[in-house]
C-alpha cells in the first residue's frame, strides 16, 4: 500500500468525508468503509487544533489509539502534540451519529500495555506488525472520555 504523496491534503479530506457521512467514510480507496475516529490535538508549538483521522479499538468505554506512523523511526506529530497537552477531543461514529467529546489521552505502560497490544494484534495485525520493523516502541494511547461538548 502506498501512501498519498500529500498526507495533509488526504487527512483533511478523510475529515470531511467523516463528517458528510455522519461518522461512515464512503470516499473511494484505501479509508472505504474503515472505523475511524477523529482526534484533535492542541499542536505544542503552534497552540493551533489539529484534526487527524486515526483507527481505533474500544476498551470498555475508553478509545485505544496507536501511535505507530506506519513504523517510521519517530512518533507521529499527534502523539508529541498530545504527550505536551493531553487534552484532546474525539469523534467516534455511533448508530445514532457522531459522538463528540472531550477526553484526556495518556500513554499505556506495563500489563496493561501488553494487554491492549493483543487486542490490536487480534483485530488489526497489519498496524500491530508495525512494532516489528521499528526499533522505538509504538505507543499506545488511551483516551478517557471527560465530557460530551454541546452541539
Amino acid at each position: 500500500m502506498s501512501l498519498p504523496s500529500d498526507m495533509p491534503a488526504f487527512n483533511r479530506s478523510v475529515v470531511e468525508n467523516f463528517r458528510a457521512g455522519g461518522g461512515e467514510i464512503t470516499m473511494d480507496g484505501m479509508l472505504k468503509g474503515a472505523d475511524l475516529v477523529l482526534l484533535t490535538t492542541v499542536g505544542r508549538r503552534s497552540g493551533r487544533q489539529h484534526i487527524v483521522p486515526l483507527g481505533y479499538l474500544i476498551d470498555d468505554d475508553r478509545i485505544v489509539l496507536w501511535a505507530s506512523n506506519m513504523a517510521a523511526a519517530e512518533h507521529p506529530a499527534w502523539y508529541r502534540n498530545l504527550v505536551a497537552n493531553p487534552q484532546v477531543i474525539v469523534e467516534r461514529p455511533t448508530p445514532a451519529g457522531i459522538d463528540l467529546f472531550t477526553g484526556t489521552a495518556g500513554t499505556a505502560t506495563g500489563a496493561e500495555r501488553e494487554r491492549l497490544f493483543g487486542m490490536l494484534e487480534d483485530r488489526f495485525p497489519h498496524m500491530a506488525a508495525h512494532q516489528q520493523q521499528t526499533e522505538r516502541e509504538i505507543p499506545l494511547v488511551v483516551v478517557e472520555r471527560v465530557s460530551g461538548l454541546p452541539d
